[in-house]
């Protein structure tokens, strides 16, 4: 997995942008999770407070300036700051699905849907940079050595399919 000298090679940009979308999409769970709540079915209302748990817990993770009442926030979001990107990707995916599993109404597909990309962010992140086009080169013209040579043994030799 990656390990902290990996996360820096990370562009600004890509790093800062899924803070972004962690935080904005937390706010707007937030608010469509209690909007959620407002039913008389009880399963929604239960994907309701999920997805407000669940944005509760991406906005301390990835803005902890939003919650600095909060006594624990610090600590905790420092301690997610240190965990691997696919780490991240993993939870953020995870919790992001029950709600929308219990009532997937427009409010919640769309509220759990922004920490699901958050989550798919963190993946790509996790992923790394692509590599450059000599790398996948080289690549290539490995692939088309000695593994292939049967197909071609069959491919020039007719008689050679009908003895295998």
């Amino acid at each position: 997995m990656n390990a902290p000298g990996q996360q820096e090679a990370i562009p600004w940009w890509q790093k800062y942008g899924a803070r972004g979308v962690g935080c904005g999409g937390g706010i707007i769970a937030l608010c469509l999770g209690v909007f959620n709540c407002i039913t008389v079915y009880p399963l929604c209302i239960v994907a309701g407070i999920w997805q407000m748990m669940a944005a509760f817990i991406v906005i301390s993770a990835e803005a902890p300036c939003c919650c600095m009442f909060v006594e624990f926030v610090q600590k905790y979001s420092n301690w997610v700051e240190t965990r691997p990107h696919w780490q991240k990707a993993a939870f953020y995916v995870i919790i992001s699905l029950p709600a929308i599993i219990m009532c997937p109404g427009l409010s919640t597909v769309f509220g759990s849907g922004l920490i699901f990309v958050t989550g798919v962010l963190y993946g790509l992140m996790a992923l790394g940079r692509k590599g450059s086009r000599e790398d996948m080169i080289a690549a290539a013209q490995q692939n088309t050595g000695p593994a292939n040579s049967q197909s071609a043994i069959l491919v020039d030799d007719p008689e050679a399919w009908r003895s295998t």
